[in-house]
């Protein structure tokens, strides 16, 4: 099997695109059935956040995986396969373990450093499990993800010279009320992940009164408590707005939270960060007079703080040593069937041996046997300890697979899925 990292980013799409592009949390299941069940895909772990969608897999063949992906993406988002071609990238086998752990370390993030696409990878990676789309080659790959975003921000500064989404959102929110947003009322529509983010992110920033709405009241609640906001019933909505200076928009709903009816006839500065894919804000309101709309399209046109080169730097060489670390492990696990194939074959021809010497020495006891059979087995055992050892080592090393090819040449060795992949680009480049 062989990895496929397929996606869209707000590198490569709009909104609009990766509004229709995303996948709720209850549908990734589904999604995730759907790609197992494609004839190239063994195992499928789903990433959807605010800004990205993307499929990580284990495939049998480039072009057959990347075909069984784009389809899938397709389906579900009601993009044609040609569309979507213009804003997928592609990374196989390494350039993709290299893509994830960037992505894990933040370095690929809107703002570089932010630590928020760790989570999201960790939840990412328990859906799959769940779902039981991950096998051992996803398992290993998503664990080592997770350390290595956690080795990034542990031993760099990258997390304190980058920023998450929201205070992103906020400095560009600043500009409309002189710098300050200390003091002003703020609304946070939406208790998810997203929301408590924004409600932390405010609370430090020195907005209030803060007040929070939730479909769910329970959610809106725990979460005003836990900061000493005010939880508002969602039924409520158009009088929090009313009181609003700042509001964030975070929620899973498909259709718009906001529309122009709701904020039309503001007398004062109205700020509303629409953080949500899909939108939570209507077309309509960013032309209403005195009201501000930031969303991830205009995010990503003014990223204002990013993290120092050097602390950049230090993150690219933890990623390209982690990298080095999965690619010897990947070659020593791809070397594993071919070894157990001849220790197989050695097995094979040790028993056919002894059923001969005791066709023709029925005299034996079966005390005898067994010695024979003892003896026979060690000396083949000792035969073949030093060079698979040795070929593990080896296989290890950059252009490692060609022993394993070699081994099944010189010993005529069946290994099915050694054969599997179709013709494929180079290891490590892009489509």
């Amino acid at each position: 099997m062989n990895l496929l990292s397929v996606g869209a980013s707000y590198r490569t799409a709009g909104v609009g695109t990766l509004e229709r592009l995303t996948i709720a949390g209850p549908d990734i299941p589904a999604v995730l059935q759907k790609l197992v069940a494609q004839p190239y895909v063994g195992e499928a772990v789903v990433l959807s956040t605010c800004n990205r969608v993307e499929v990580y897999a284990a495939v049998s063949g480039f072009h057959g995986g990347l075909g069984d992906v784009c389809a899938v993406l397709a389906e579900e988002s009601g993009i044609s396969a040609s569309e979507l071609a213009g804003h997928l990238y592609v990374h196989y086998d390494e350039a993709a373990v290299r893509h994830l752990f960037r992505v894990s370390s933040g370095l690929d993030s809107m703002v570089v450093g932010e630590a928020q696409i760790l989570g999201q990878l960790r939840d990412a990676y328990h859906a799959a499990t769940e779902a039981d789309s991950a096998g051992r080659l996803l398992h290993e790959l998503l664990q080592q993800t997770l350390r290595v975003g956690k080795r990034a921000h542990a031993e760099t500064g990258i997390d304190r010279a980058g920023q998450s989404v929201v205070t992103a959102a906020l400095d560009v929110a600043a500009d409309t009320f002189a710098g300050d947003l200390s003091g002003h009322p703020g609304l946070v529509i939406g208790a998810g992940a997203m929301g408590a983010l924004s409600v932390a992110t405010l609370t430090r920033a020195g907005v209030g009164p803060l007040r929070i709405t939730n479909r769910g009241a329970e959610r809106a609640e725990r979460l005003a408590e836990a900061y000493g906001a005010t939880a508002v019933p969602f039924a409520d909505l158009d009088s929090a707005l009313a009181e609003a200076d700042l509001i964030i928009c975070a929620t899973a709903s498909t259709e718009p939270v906001l529309t122009a009816d709701r904020l039309a006839g503001r007398e004062r500065p109205l700020v509303v960060l629409d953080l949500a894919v899909p939108r939570d804000v209507a077309p309509g309101v960013a032309d209403l007079p005195n009201v501000t709309v930031i969303d991830i399209d205009s995010l990503a046109a003014t990223r204002r703080t990013q993290p120092a080169a050097a602390e950049t730097a230090a993150v690219e060489q933890i990623v390209a040593s982690e990298v080095d670390h999965f690619l010897a492990w990947l070659r020593g696990a791809e070397i594993a069937p071919t070894v157990a194939a001849l220790r197989t074959r050695a097995d094979d021809v040790v028993t056919a041996e002894l059923r001969k010497l005791s066709a023709r020495r029925p005299e034996f006891t079966e005390e005898q046997r067994a010695d024979v059979s003892r003896t026979l087995h060690r000396v083949v055992q000792q035969l073949l300890h030093s060079p698979t050892v040795r070929v593990r080592q080896l296989a290890a090393e950059p252009g490692g697979d060609q022993y394993a090819a070699l081994l099944r040449e010189l010993f005529d060795l069946d290994v099915p899925h050694a054969t599997q992949a179709d013709a494929v680009p180079e290891i490590g480049g892009q489509a």
